[in-house]
């Protein structure tokens, strides 16, 4: 198992927790991302900068996935290519993305946009506070735990 970051806007807070995890555990772990983020200098740890076009670390994602790899992203669609490749996905709030709910929550986020688009709601995602750093953590443990 290897797990691949959706960096683009992957907070730095959470940063911290899945370093201190993929450290200690030494888990191959790739950060994507259109511009270079900081990360430790770790044989198992690196980043990979790919062009700033639209989806461009999205697509390099799912090229490098395999099945049994871990993708953290918050980005709805993209985790529905991971799990088709028998991936699981972790999204920053500490949702997994699996087989079991990836469709549902793919159509949940096409009715938002929707809804968003027709001005019918207005906003976004809260930010990162300590309860969701705290799902997060304890979403990737239970995943690891059972990928590894």
């Amino acid at each position: 198992m290897k797990i691949l970051v959706d960096a683009d806007a992957f907070p730095n807070a959470l940063k911290e927790i899945l370093l201190r995890a993929v450290l200690k555990r030494e888990i191959t772990t790739i950060f994507i991302a259109n511009k270079r983020i900081g990360i430790p200098d770790a044989h198992h740890v690196s980043m990979e900068v790919v062009a700033q076009r639209p989806d461009e670390a999205d697509h390099r994602i799912a090229e490098l996935c395999e099945a049994g790899d871990l993708v953290i992203t918050a980005d709805i669609p993209l985790a529905d290519r991971i799990v088709t490749k028998g991936g699981v996905g972790l999204d920053p709030r500490g949702t997994v993305y699996d087989e079991n709910n990836i469709k549902h929550l793919l159509a949940m986020r096409n009715l938002m946009e929707e809804l968003r688009n027709n001005g019918e709601i207005t906003g976004g995602p809260s930010t990162i506070g300590e309860k969701t750093v705290r799902a997060f953590a304890d979403g990737l443990n239970n995943v690891l735990s059972k990928r590894r």
